[in-house]
């Protein structure tokens, strides 16, 4: 890949403390882990909060900086005619342990709380797919680490939060340098603990996702090892209670719903600052940070279809996860997914798109 053209200097911003991002940065990757660290249920900001008009109330589950943020930037929440009632997630889990209750018709998740809910015998459908790059999927090392390669990991203790996404990121990068959990001294550590782990020197590296990894990059405090591209699949899902698709009126909201965020992701990739700023505004995070995160992920992702491939890449999670007894069972993803609202969206296999200034720098 050519190197990226250099980018404008900025003003260096310092780390967010990390007791403010733990509650946001969670979000669609953390896994089943972090259901114990989270509230366990919904947050006071958007909490109620009520779109859209009609006699029809479609319930979805949020995060900070998720679809309503984004949906009202690109305009989209307009000309509803139905309501949309959201209630706030600190994490994924605690959403799909919503959407199991029927509390929540529909909610945004990352590529691994699903696998958890549905090992937990959780009652969820994965309705619709996003791929993006995995730039955002990191193993950081700190800035003066002697560490270049991951096959230099071998004995050196790594951060992560058990059953995340970076959990699988971990696992499988190590796969690809010729090692495994067992040739490294893993430490599991949710966001807050393994940020100041990582800032404080107690560990040699830290597996995790963005914008955390953009956070660490804009403030110069390491730098990436390697990423997670082209080793995790870069899925993220819509997720929806059975019932709610077994009732005519909900399923046209639902698909009405996943058009709008459609379009919504078409415009996030169109206006990167614009979007960035939205996305700072409501998480707290630093601007220049928030583009990063933006350009190297969030705004990459392309609405897919749910495929064999996003079936065969989910059953591969399923599989590790439960082979390292992280699930209760080992589940058949296929029994978890409804290809309904596929129409005619391209394939999950079709590449993310890209920034000119290239998804990795900044």
């Amino acid at each position: 890949m050519p190197r990226p053209a250099p980018r404008p200097r900025v003003r260096r911003r310092a780390l967010l403390p990390a007791a403010l991002l733990l509650p946001l940065l969670l979000s669609a990757c953390s896994g089943a882990s972090s259901a114990a660290s989270s509230t366990g249920g919904t947050a006071a900001a958007g909490q109620g909060a009520v779109d859209g008009k009609g006699s029809l109330t479609l319930n979805v589950g949020d995060q900070k900086g998720g679809s309503r943020a984004v949906l009202a930037a690109a305009g989209e929440l307009k000309g509803l005619d139905y309501k949309i009632k959201w209630s706030t997630f600190s994490s994924g889990p605690p959403l799909l342990e919503a959407v199991n209750a029927q509390a929540v018709d529909i909610g945004a998740v990352g590529n691994t709380p699903p696998v958890f809910a549905a090992g937990a015998g959780s009652k969820i459908t994965v309705v619709a797919a996003t791929h993006g790059t995995a730039y955002g999927e990191t193993v950081l090392v700190p800035n003066g680490s002697p560490l270049k390669r991951a096959e230099q990991l071998k004995g050196r203790s790594i951060a992560v939060a058990q059953g995340s996404s970076a959990h699988f990121q971990l696992i499988a990068s190590l796969k690809k340098a010729g090692l495994t959990l067992d040739d490294v001294h893993v430490k599991y550590l949710q966001p807050a603990d393994a940020l100041a782990a990582f800032t404080g020197g107690k560990v040699d590296a830290w597996a995790v996702w963005d914008p955390y990894t953009s956070q660490v990059l804009e403030a110069k405090q390491g730098r990436v090892l390697t990423d997670g591209q082209g080793v995790v699949n870069g899925l993220n899902f819509q997720v929806a209670a059975p019932s709610s698709l077994k009732d005519k009126k909900k399923t046209a909201a639902i698909d009405d719903y996943l058009l709008r965020l459609r379009r919504a992701q078409d415009w996030v990739f169109e206006h990167p600052e614009a979007w960035a700023k939205v996305w700072a505004k409501d998480t707290g995070l630093p601007y220049e940070v928030a583009l990063a995160a933006v350009k190297r992920s969030n705004g990459t992702r392309v609405p897919v279809a749910v495929d064999e491939n996003v079936v065969a890449s989910e059953q591969e999670i399923v599989d590790t996860f439960a082979k390292l007894d992280l699930i209760p069972r080992r589940v058949a993803f296929e029994d978890f997914v409804d290809r309904r609202f596929n129409g005619d969206l391209p394939p999950s296999t079709t590449p993310a798109r890209s920034y000119k200034s290239d998804e990795k720098s900044s």
